[in-house]
């Protein structure tokens, strides 16, 4: 699938954020260099001190395609994408694609996922398939956590997705109308682990591409210690949901 495809549907790429206002700027003009008109961006802000929505209010003057919702507080990474897909949803855009704010996820890898929708409703960015670790600049301890988290998440939920908790992908519309969307409130790691599992227990097709996944360089990580219990015990709630029926 080329660009010629996604100007007849175009794709929406979601961005959350939080005082990323070192970084929104440089990656929405990088997002417009690349895909002039065929990508859509939704910036969801969560009342960022640092104004970041201002910022984005002010690109919005000179860049066509990209759009904003500010939200009254810091209300969580899982609920940001909730508000996107909905709102995806009712634009009506075919693919609808998450990012980070803080070029961790490299913008040009976008038209990769787009053209590996052509055979798959859920297109994953692994930093660890084929037992490789695409990951630049992580400390080692972050490195083993995330690593082990995969493998544990694996284990107990038999989920054939080499990276789990990765948060850039991109969904078709067709899967996310058919999830319970706003029944879904985990949040971090957790929240990408639920919707990979709900996608793979509908049957859909799930497909893995290979990211390098490069540490911010400016600004403040999100990751919470709250972040990593909540992935340890989303597992086995899922599991158990999905064994009595109740997913």
């Amino acid at each position: 699938m080329g660009n010629e495809t996604l100007h007849a549907h175009p794709a929406l790429v979601i961005i959350p954020t939080f005082n990323e206002a070192d970084n929104i700027g440089r990656l929405l003009g990088e997002l417009r260099k690349l895909y002039p008109t065929a990508v859509d961006i939704l910036v969801i802000d969560d009342n960022s001190p640092d104004g970041t929505a201002d910022l984005v209010r002010s690109m919005q003057l000179v860049m066509d395609g990209i759009h904003l919702i500010t939200r009254p507080r810091k209300m969580g990474l899982g609920t940001a994408y909730i508000t996107g897909f909905l709102y995806g949803l009712q634009k009506g855009y075919r693919y609808i694609a998450e990012m980070d704010a803080d070029f961790s996820h490299d913008p040009a890898v976008l038209q990769r996922f787009f053209d590996a929708m052509s055979d798959a409703h859920l297109v994953i960015g692994s930093r660890y398939l084929n037992n490789t670790v695409n990951v630049v600049n992580w400390p080692l301890g972050r490195l083993i956590l995330s690593k082990m988290a995969s493998l544990y998440t694996r284990l107990v939920t038999g989920m054939p997705v080499a990276d789990p908790t990765s948060g850039y992908k991109c969904f078709s519309a067709e899967v996310l109308r058919s999830l319970d969307l706003e029944k879904i409130n985990s949040q971090g790691y957790s929240f990408q682990i639920e919707m990979n599992f709900r996608v793979w227990k509908k049957g859909f097709a799930i497909k893995e591409i290979p990211i390098v996944f490069v540490d911010r360089t400016v600004g403040k990580s999100k990751m919470t210690r709250q972040n990593i219990r909540e992935a340890i015990w989303i597992v086995w709630w899922l599991k158990i949901k999905s064994i009595i029926g109740l997913l």
